[in-house]
């Protein structure tokens, strides 16, 4: 096996008495997708600010195809390619004069530049559009160019921070067809998202962070597995709040049953995680009926990756990170 592209080990840092990453480890094989799942706060902007030299660390390791990025940060940059957040594009500059300067910063041999600004507007689909200013642009396409802008230089990483954050429906699907363009032609992709469907669409494997650790590592596929069985999610008439004293009666009742697992709260909802929701779900709600609670509704689904981290992080994935890192 070739050496990870990506290694991290024992990631630590702080500001002041905020804990954003306490002793992360992971490591990103060559032309995979790696996903770093989390709510806001956990951790991910700060793994990724890290990795591009822009955060020192309290202390850990990071290596990028072999290069220390603390040691050589020089070097380590030209190997990545970042794309942040918000939208950095300047609204009078067209996308043809944002690829020409991003290539002076990437110190593109005058030979090649224009073959390679070609290239990477084909790749996100902005052939065509080289003389439009970005005030002209759409949200969605001025991603698209910031992509571009990040794989000028052709790095063996691409670093995505939240990329498809506030784009339409159809922007976003196209955005992960482009993601996936990229592991085609070899790039490694790191994705920082709190959009689970897009972990599970793009990622060949994902690591969960919560409050500045890592609570999960895996394929979507191996976390769901570990689950097993199905989710049956059930709300009470009289649930308003998390801490319904319904609900814990609830809890406790399903509890007795044979084929219930376990069970977890999730805001005003119930999870139960069962072996079979065909055999589980009348029992259940015969439970229910003989406690005296009425169920306002009851549904059933197999694991996802929000169920991954409501099991090992203990709190459902909408309630966020707590830390504000």
């Amino acid at each position: 096996m070739s050496a990870p592209v990506v290694r991290i080990e024992n990631l630590k840092k702080s500001y002041g008495s905020v804990v954003a990453l306490d002793g992360i480890s992971l490591e990103v094989e060559r032309g995979r997708i790696f996903g770093l799942l989390g709510p806001n706060g956990a951790g991910k902007t700060t793994t990724v600010k890290i990795l591009i030299t822009l955060v020192r660390p309290d202390g850990g390791k990071v290596e990028v195809a072999g290069t220390d990025v603390f040691k050589d940060p020089a070097k380590a940059r030209n190997l990545i390619g970042y794309v942040p957040q918000e939208l950095t594009t300047d609204p009078y500059l067209t996308a043809r004069e944002h690829l020409r300067y991003y290539a002076d910063i990437y110190h593109l041999p005058s030979a090649i530049r224009e073959s390679r600004m070609q290239e990477a507007l084909a790749l996100v689909g902005l052939a065509g559009l080289e003389d439009r200013r970005a005030r002209h642009l759409s949200g969605g396409t001025k991603k698209k160019l910031d992509l571009a802008c990040g794989l000028l230089h052709r790095p063996p990483v691409i670093l995505l921070d939240e990329p498809s954050l506030g784009l339409d429906v159809q922007v976003r699907r196209d955005l992960w067809n482009y993601i996936l363009r990229l592991k085609e032609h070899g790039t490694t992709v790191f994705l920082c998202t709190n959009y689970m469907d897009e972990a599970e669409r793009l990622c060949d494997e994902v690591a969960i962070i919560d409050r500045g650790k890592i609570v999960a590592l895996g394929s979507p596929a191996t976390l769901r597995s570990r689950l097993g069985g199905d989710v049956v999610s059930v709300e009470i008439a009289s649930a308003n709040d998390h801490d319904d004293p319904s609900l814990e009666s609830l809890d406790k009742t399903v509890s007795q049953l044979s084929m219930v697992q376990r069970s977890v709260k999730d805001g005003t909802r119930l999870k139960i995680y069962v072996e079979s929701n065909e055999a589980a779900v009348p029992k259940i709600l015969e439970a229910a009926a003989a406690a005296g609670i009425s169920v306002h509704s009851i549904t059933y689904s197999r694991p996802g990756l929000d169920d991954v981290f409501l099991h090992y992080a203990g709190r459902a994935f909408s309630e966020g990170g707590q830390n504000g890192a």
